[in-house]
């Protein structure tokens, strides 16, 4: 599986496209109640993650962003939703985006969930097979978000304009799918990943147009993290 920054020579919308911004939603109130979330849908964001999602999207007024993709989970699009009004644009959502599902964790402290049911550890991933019942393994996480990484690539989701040279494509959604497209997109296989702090707000940068052995990102942390 190729990461977003090779596309073939058929997605010329693809190769055009100049950087991805990759961003985790705001404060939710189950990260301030300390909750694994997961595919749940109950939380949302909170005042704090309402005011750090228009921050972030303020930053980015002026830039030449043409497309939107968000987690179709509501603590992702109502961060999206702040991008949109900034940048006068749709939000594509797409299920692929969403966090991890963690099965029957899900509404559990997180603090409690062990790595021998999460495969995470000491800042990596220890097993990315390791799944709690019902729940997704890292590896499975990895492979949906690379899915929809490769069919951006392809250009089959491009929404508005994104042949012009200094186009750039949004991402919204969450600490570990941050972290899965960060890893593809730099050709970092999933059993080599780092799995560090993601902060709510939190801005990763992808040159597209770099090879993944070159390619460097910044990441610009935006309120707390967790």
């Amino acid at each position: 599986m190729s990461p977003c920054s090779t596309p073939s020579s058929a997605a010329p919308s693809a190769t055009a496209v100049s950087a991805l911004w990759l961003v985790r939603h705001g404060e939710s109130t189950w990260n301030t109640a300390g909750l694994a979330q997961g595919h749940n849908d109950q939380a949302e964001l909170t005042s704090l993650g309402r005011r750090q999602a228009a921050e972030a999207a303020e930053r980015f007024r002026g830039r030449p962003v043409r497309a939107i993709y968000a987690s179709d989970l509501r603590r992702a699009v109502q961060t999206a939703t702040a991008f949109g009004r900034i940048l006068g644009l749709p939000v594509i959502t797409d299920s692929r985006l969403r966090e991890r599902s963690l099965g029957v964790l899900e509404g559990t402290p997180s603090a409690a969930i062990g790595p021998e049911v999460t495969g995470l550890g000491d800042g990596r991933v220890l097993d990315p097979d390791a799944r709690p019942a019902g729940a997704e393994s890292v590896r499975d996480l990895y492979l949906r978000a690379a899915e929809f990484c490769d069919d951006l690539a392809a250009g089959d989701l491009a929404a508005g304009d994104l042949t012009a040279g200094d186009s750039d494509a949004l991402i919204v959604a969450h600490g570990g799918t941050v972290r899965v497209l960060e890893a593809h997109l730099n050709g970092i296989r999933v059993e080599q990943m780092r799995w560090a702090p993601v902060g709510n707000a939190t801005v990763v940068r992808i040159p597209r147009a770099l090879r993944p052995a070159a390619r460097s990102h910044s990441t610009e942390p935006l309120g707390t993290r967790s």
